[in-house]
């Protein structure tokens, strides 16, 4: 299956709860952080930490957390721990201390042209007159959102590098797929898993793609890069994305 698994929050809590009674001390966050990296070795783990649930642990992406069980450390939960009986978000107040802006601390602008764009999937909307990149991992639901944004933008070009921060697999059959845009589109906005390649892969870049987005300091997808070079990093909606769109000009030289 090549569709992300999420279990409900709430199932996991009880679970953890009742299940599992180990120690979170510092040899178990190094014993899970070991296991993520191994699973995931194109992700940054940023900061692992117990959470108030025994057995349930705080994993930071940057700025992106996820709550995932010691003992099945397959399953991501993205959303807020929420605390019923004193009816607070546990979640909130973390994400608040670390929220930065979002182009803060980048590295300098690069040139858009300089991009190998023939490693990109590109996706031509109305007049194309508009450019813009985007770093973006399948297997990411930050980017499938983002994907839902893009979708109402016309008048653009966009260039999508797939890159393989949370395993290379999906990406190459994305990639290698007979019509590789539509694949794209079909299972980033309709989860539709039928069109991917599942066959030996063809000649791809997801490889180079990541070697790419290491060199030019992307450390999370999606990340936009916008036709003046500048970047912008996360999700943004769609007002967001045709507001730079307008600031950064765009159009094909």
């Amino acid at each position: 299956m090549w569709a992300c698994h999420v279990v409900p929050l709430a199932a996991l809590a009880l679970s953890a709860s009742t299940g599992l009674t180990a120690d979170t001390g510092p040899d178990e966050t190094a014993r899970l952080r070991a296991m993520l990296e191994a699973a995931h070795p194109g992700t940054r783990f940023t900061e692992i930490a117990p959470s108030p649930v025994a057995g349930l642990f705080e994993v930071w992406m940057e700025g992106n957390v996820a709550y995932v069980l010691m003992h099945d450390p397959r399953y991501f939960v993205f959303g807020h721990l929420f605390d019923t009986l004193t009816l607070r978000d546990l979640t909130a107040p973390r994400l608040a201390a670390r929220q930065q802006p979002a182009e803060a601390a980048v590295p300098a602008a690069l040139v858009f042209d300089d991009l190998p764009l023939a490693d990109a999937l590109e996706t031509v909307r109305g007049t194309g007159g508009r450019r813009l990149a985007v770093f973006s991992d399948p297997a990411c639901p930050y980017c499938r959102q983002l994907e839902a944004e893009l979708a109402g933008i016309d008048d653009v070009t966009l260039h999508t590098f797939l890159v393989p921060f949370q395993g290379e697999a999906l990406p190459v059959s994305i990639w290698c797929a007979a019509d590789r845009e539509t694949a794209w589109r079909e299972f980033m906005l309709r989860g539709d898993e039928s069109l991917p390649h599942a066959g030996t892969p063809c000649d791809h870049p997801v490889a180079r793609n990541l070697a790419l987005a290491r060199g030019l300091g992307i450390q999370g997808t999606p990340t936009l890069v916008w036709s003046d070079g500048s970047r912008t990093e996360g999700f943004i909606d769609r007002a967001a994305i045709e507001a730079r769109l307008r600031d950064a000009g765009g159009g094909r030289p």
